[in-house]
């Protein structure tokens, strides 16, 4: 949690950090992927027989490399729009009988030849969580029921049975299941009315969690600040006995999901976007709790969070789904994924999952070629956010002065402020301190008084910039210093500068 003090651009702003005031525990899961049969994201992607860097399995050996250096937690599958047509059974079994299939989300024929073993053998790999997103376009309830016991059940049953005539005997133990995606949608197979997803949604969920009580179950968002938002929550987070099998303590709900993308080409509209987001998390979590008030939820069953399981810098005018979405990324996005970043960090009290959308190729940091890889600009910043910032959020006071002009959305302006310096702070476990600010401005290094970083102490320094916000050729660049008393720090134009420090 960041507070912010405005004051005149003439001002030295000063950041101040306390290492006791800690606010919550930054989940892991807040490092999430996604993966969905879209574009080269899976074929050509994570899946690539036959080219010379995939092993025996066809998984490209660079991108399992490049997730364990993200050290990705959890990676949601197969969609995305893609899920509202697909039927898992299409995808599973000896590959020579696996059917073609027309994917009207995209436009493409799927071959079917990577499904759900391949899947969970390449999470088994990364040393990554599975996280499945259900059919609720033409998919049934059985069909769903079915996946779970295929993927959870050791029981003697006609799809556990299937999973070990396919070769693997114990459960995969998949924890998270989304309960449909973007169904509120136009562009949606099958988009329904929040009074009908909301009814389908909760009686899904009972019959899921009678069959597997220990799954996630996640509920369908829009942006978190939507009609649709209001009603699903309040009708889906309540409290039924009966339907938990006479448990107290549990929930058939227990995250909510919520979408939103910016991009814009316009440097400070661009880079304060994603502040929506973290009025988005807000007003969610209040109408999450609100549901609780309202339908009388016990204490004893765990707050609900927030699941952010699509998120990033996309402008579908730009890089279009239909054709691949391949986005060519400047510093200026490398520098908003490291405001929405910050955002995650600084609402980590709602924060239970959020997922880059997506993780190779599409609207990616991580761009494969035959030869190899590239990393675009924000691959940067995820991976110094991946590694440095967990443990607990700071509590942060920023004072400095405020970027005036337009928005992206426009009703950011007098809705959540715009600082020039966006900052997030993290005490992680070894006891370390991570600040991250990130100087917004396109051509002014800001210098700025710390306070809470000892005299003397050790600060590491890491920062991601460049010549211009327009520059696709990013990088970090690390030094270390020695800390003296009274001393300001100078953060540069269009930067992402990360402090580490012993307090």
């Amino acid at each position: 949690m960041t507070s912010f003090t405005k004051i005149p651009d003439e001002e030295r702003p000063v950041i101040s950090v306390d290492a006791t005031h800690t606010i919550a525990r930054i989940e892991a899961n807040t490092y999430g992927g996604f993966t969905e049969h879209m574009g080269r994201c899976i074929y050509g992607g994570i899946y690539d027989p036959g080219n010379p860097l995939s092993d025996e399995n066809g998984f490209r050996t660079d991108v399992i490399k490049a997730m364990k250096d993200l050290n990705v937690p959890v990676v949601r599958y197969p969609g995305g729009n893609f899920v509202a047509t697909y039927h898992w059974l299409d995808g599973v079994g000896p590959r020579e009988k696996r059917p073609k299939r027309h994917d009207l989300a995209w436009a493409g024929v799927e071959s079917n030849q990577f499904g759900t073993d391949e899947f969970l053998k390449w999470c088994e790999i990364v040393g990554t969580e599975p996280y499945f997103a259900l059919n609720f376009g033409t998919g049934t309830l059985d069909e769903a029921l079915a996946w779970v016991e295929y993927c959870n059940s050791d029981a003697d049953t006609f799809y556990a049975n299937l999973r070990r005539q396919n070769g693997r005997e114990k459960p995969y133990k998949v924890k998270y299941w989304a309960l449909g995606n973007e169904m509120w949608g136009p562009w949606q197979v099958g988009q329904m009315t929040k009074e009908a997803y909301a009814d389908k949604a909760y009686q899904w969920a009972k019959a899921l969690k009678l069959l597997d009580p220990s799954i996630v179950l996640i509920l369908c968002g829009e942006t978190g600040y939507s009609s649709w938002d209001s009603y699903v929550i309040k009708e889906c987070i309540r409290y039924d006995l009966h339907g938990l099998g006479g448990s107290t303590t549990a929930s058939l709900i227990d995250m909510h999901s919520i979408h939103i993308y910016t991009a814009s080409d316009d440097h400070l509209k661009n880079v304060t976007a994603p502040r929506s987001a973290e009025r988005a998390i807000q007003i969610a979590a209040s109408l999450i709790d609100l549901a609780r008030i309202e339908n009388k939820v016990p204490h004893t069953v765990p707050r609900q969070k927030i699941c952010f399981d699509e998120w990033n810098v996309w402008d579908p005018q730009r890089a279009p789904g239909e054709k691949g979405a391949e986005e060519a990324y400047t510093l200026s996005d490398a520098l908003a994924v490291a405001v929405w970043l910050n955002v995650f960090v600084r609402q980590a009290e709602h924060i239970g999952m959020a997922n880059i959308a997506q993780s190779v190729n599409v609207i990616s940091p991580l761009m494969t070629t035959k030869e190899g890889i590239v990393k675009q600009p924000p691959w940067w910043p995820l991976v110094l956010f991946s590694k440095y910032m967990r443990g607990q959020s700071l509590a942060v006071n920023v004072r400095c002065g405020e970027y005036e002009g337009q928005t992206s959305p426009g009703w950011i302006r007098g809705t959540v402020e715009t600082p020039w310096l966006d900052v997030s702070a993290a005490l992680q476990d070894n006891g370390v301190v991570s600040l991250a600010v990130v100087n917004i401005t396109e051509n002014r290094a800001i210098e700025t008084q710390l306070k809470g970083i000892p005299a003397g102490a050790k600060v590491e320094v890491h920062k991601v910039t460049g010549k211009s916000v327009l520059e696709r050729d990013a990088g970090i660049s690390k030094e270390d210093i020695t800390w003296p008393s009274s001393h300001c720090f100078e953060f540069p134009a269009a930067s992402l500068t990360l402090l580490r420090y012993k307090p």
